[in-house]
């Protein structure tokens, strides 16, 4: 499913001479790459580029090129003559006060259920993650992809693909890679940078997640839960946090997880992933979350108990209906 187009984006852009660029709450490699990459274009055309985010950089992410260019604030502090949003559903996700003021709003997104509130839109469910669009929205303005640009498209495409493993990868994936590659980025140095630089506290904790861990559904559903007690035990912080909720699946029984983390309000904030057909996404709008077939995520009320009964039920139906099987028993 497709709407609006890279040349119609780029032309909105060129537009306007100073820009915000931000992206959802709680920030992954996507958003984050996705923003420091448009950013380090708009700069080559001359423009004014300001990116703002909610929550800070996770720690891997913090050593690559260009990283110094966000700034945490939950409040609009800038002023811009466009807002271009990233891989976000509506102008609530980035979580940011006063992004309303900015009029022209340019909406970039690849996740299923966007409500196209911009000025001007872009939404392409085949991309594998919001880098492939913003890798094309960069060759439409004519910029050079520098190192700084290729490393942050990297971050991109490796961690929304789960080192290309899931996801609508495509040709297209793979031919940003090439270019990637031909800038001179060392890509193994850059994979060891993002997903072999965690802290002790992080091995700590996932040791203890998996310790905990609760199999269902005849061990094809896997339940993983923590909150801010146990990242104290292990020496961790919630930048350790990040990825986590994939370990399971690499047990070949387990076709969909769900991480569920308490938050100070008394909701449950939940990751959800997947493997193949089975259907996380549709899962999560139960909930009024979103995100794509195999990595979504929804925020739930409720006791513990309740939220992971819900959650159990939920998931096991959608292992169910990609397998086109009878519920266990």
């Amino acid at each position: 499913m497709t709407s609006g187009s890279a040349a119609e984006t780029a032309r909105a852009i060129l537009g306007h001479r100073s820009f915000v660029v931000t992206s959802h709450a709680r920030p992954d490699g996507d958003a984050i790459g996705s923003s420091v990459a448009l950013a380090a274009a708009l700069e080559q055309l001359g423009r004014q580029a300001t990116v703002l985010l909610r929550d800070p950089v996770p720690g891997p992410f913090r050593e690559l090129p260009g990283i110094e260019r966000v700034r945490t604030t939950d409040t609009l502090d800038v002023d811009a003559d466009a807002l271009v949003v990233l891989e976000c559903g509506d102008l609530s996700r980035p979580g940011i006060a006063g992004l309303e003021r900015i009029g022209a709003v340019i909406n970039i997104d690849h996740h299923l259920g966007n409500t196209l509130f911009g000025t001007s839109n872009w939404f392409d469910s085949g991309a594998a993650a919001c880098g492939e669009l913003v890798a094309g929205l960069i060759d439409e303005l004519g910029v050079t992809w520098t190192r700084e640009i290729a490393s942050q498209l990297f971050l991109a495409l490796s961690t929304d693909t789960g080192s290309f493993r899931y996801g609508p990868i495509s040709a297209r994936t793979f031919e940003i890679c090439r270019r990637i590659a031909e800038t001179g980025v060392r890509t193994a140095e850059l994979s060891r940078i993002i997903f072999e630089s965690y802290s002790i506290g992080r091995v700590r904790l996932t040791g203890a997640l998996l310790d905990q861990m609760t199999l269902h559904h005849g061990n094809r559903l896997a339940l993983l839960y923590y909150d801010d007690a146990l990242l104290a035990r292990c020496g961790a912080t919630p930048d350790d946090t990040e990825g986590l909720v994939n370990l399971p699946l690499g047990a070949r029984e387990v076709e969909a997880v769900a991480l569920i983390k308490g938050q100070p309000d008394g909701t449950w904030r939940v990751s959800l992933r997947s493997k193949g057909e089975v259907d996380v996404r549709a899962v999560a709008s139960r909930w009024s979350g979103g995100g794509h077939r195999n990595a979504a995520g929804c925020t739930i009320t409720g006791e513990l108990t309740a939220v992971r009964d819900a959650l159990a039920a939920a998931l096991a139906e959608a292992i169910d209906a990609a397998a086109g099987a009878r519920p266990l028993a």
